[in-house]
């Protein structure tokens, strides 16, 4: 099964892939603009001399406020959010799903968005990963959960494997008898499963890496073997190893050459995976020939 890797921006990509292409979409797009892993609320003011650059290259200059300052980021941010989802919902097969990968400051704001592009009733989900985690703030409840949107193509057609989702331990094993107790539950909407460690073997180095276990839970649940999965923020390329074990074929997209060099090191050795530059990109990523260096964009969903 042939897989692909894009270094470039996502956006075009998604424009020349064929429409009803792709059986599930994981997204888990940049939180905001902005230091989000410091959790700083600031006010951006374009500048030339900025200290950063948001979506669209524009360079900004950082100011530190309130509460108030967050809603001049998060325009910004739905406006780079809508086309590429606007894409997404079209290249999504119509038994197709979408996970919807945010924090609890935009997910209100993108679940608003994403309504009106895939329909309210087109929403099936919303999955809270909870862990336990560094720091806690005295000063109110301490933030431990992303939040994870599900919508899928068609209300009425939609792949869902209930038996093929890893089964959970009940709470009280006692109160259900033993078969029951042996053969587990089927996981909620909470799904409580701990981060990357940091000295784990599963760590790339990536900063946002996403646990194994919860991509796992996604492609076994709303894909099928041979299916065609998308992430086209695919950072350190779990997607994609969670579909190399369930035999799943993907595209993964990526415009930070640190998350295309360190899914070379992540797939290094792994056959069938072709790795794609853009045109526009000013050097290829490690180890890509120069022959690659030109776009090309082939037919992903006509691949047997």
């Amino acid at each position: 099964m042939q897989n692909y890797i894009h270094f470039g921006d996502n956006l075009p990509i998604l424009r020349q892939m064929p429409s009803a292409s792709v059986d599930l979409i994981y997204i888990d797009p940049p939180f905001n603009t902005g230091k989000v892993q410091g959790r700083t609320q600031i006010k951006t003011t374009r500048s030339e001399e900025g200290d950063r650059t948001g979506f669209g290259g524009q360079r900004y200059e950082t100011i530190k406020v309130g509460t108030r300052a967050y809603s001049d980021l998060f325009d910004d941010y739905l406006a780079f959010l809508e086309p590429r989802l606007v894409e997404a919902h079209r290249v999504l097969a119509p038994h197709g799903s979408l996970y919807f990968h945010i924090d609890y400051r935009e997910v209100h704001y993108c679940k608003v968005l994403l309504d009106t592009i895939f329909g309210r009733d087109c929403f099936l989900n919303e999955i809270i990963w909870a862990y336990d985690y560094g720091g806690r703030p005295k000063n109110r409840w301490p933030p431990k959960h992303d939040n994870i949107l599900l919508y899928v193509k068609d209300q009425a057609n939609y792949t869902f494997n209930t038996d093929e989702i890893e089964r959970i331990p009940y709470m009280a094993p006692g109160l259900v008898g033993p078969e029951k107790a042996a053969f587990g539950k089927l996981p909620t909407d909470t799904w409580w499963h701990t981060i990357v460690p940091t000295n784990g073997k599963e760590k790339t180095g990536y900063p946002t890496q996403k646990p194994l276990g919860i991509l796992r839970r996604i492609v076994q649940a709303s894909s099928r073997p041979g299916d065609l999965v998308l992430d086209f923020f695919a950072g350190s390329g779990t997607t994609g190893a969670a579909c190399l074990e369930f035999g799943r074929r993907f595209i993964l997209v990526d415009d930070n050459l640190q998350a295309i060099e360190v899914m070379r090191r992540r797939f290094a050795g792994v056959a069938d995976i072709e790795w794609l530059t853009d045109e526009h990109s000013l050097r290829a990523p490690t180890g890509v020939a120069a022959e690659n260096h030109e776009a090309r964009i082939t037919n992903h969903g006509a691949e047997s």
